[in-house]
């Protein structure tokens, strides 16, 4: 039996690692590995940050990805936290017999989903306020 509470904070704590996918679906999950490409790519990127700065094009151009893969975590914790118990039955606990012993939904599911929105709201408006001020400022040197 999968808890979508459980798989909710998975998302939220760990979802840039795919540890909430890989709980679902098991290790040969794609999406799950694709996750922690595009987390591992975006670090490297915040890395070059650090190191030289704002001016390096490498970083700017991969740091967002990292952003958007914590934004696509606390996406996936916030569907895990308001899906209804049937539908999470149907989806990831095919042999439950009824609703009742399905999702094991409780407040702290709904505390998943309000950190999830409050994080992924964050990481959304960093990855775009970031990219489009890098965007900007190359428009305006090469003008």
């Amino acid at each position: 039996m999968k808890n979508k509470t459980l798989a909710a904070y998975f998302a939220l704590l760990f979802g840039v690692a795919g540890v909430h996918r890989f709980y679902l679906k098991g290790l040969a999950d794609k999406w799950g590995w694709l996750q922690i490409f595009a987390s591992s790519i975006g670090l490297y990127g915040v890395r070059r940050v650090m190191a030289f700065g704002q001016d390096d094009r490498l970083a700017w151009a991969l740091a967002p990805f990292f952003g958007a893969s914590l934004a696509a975590a606390c996406l996936a914790a916030i569907v895990f936290g308001l899906m209804e118990k049937i539908k999470w039955n149907t989806a990831y606990n095919p042999l439950a017999s009824n609703e009742a012993s399905a999702g094991n939904s409780s407040g702290l599911g709904i505390f998943a989903v309000i950190l999830a929105l409050l994080l992924g709201a964050t990481a959304l408006m960093s990855v775009i306020a970031f990219t489009g001020q890098r965007y900007f400022e190359y428009a305006l040197k090469s003008a």
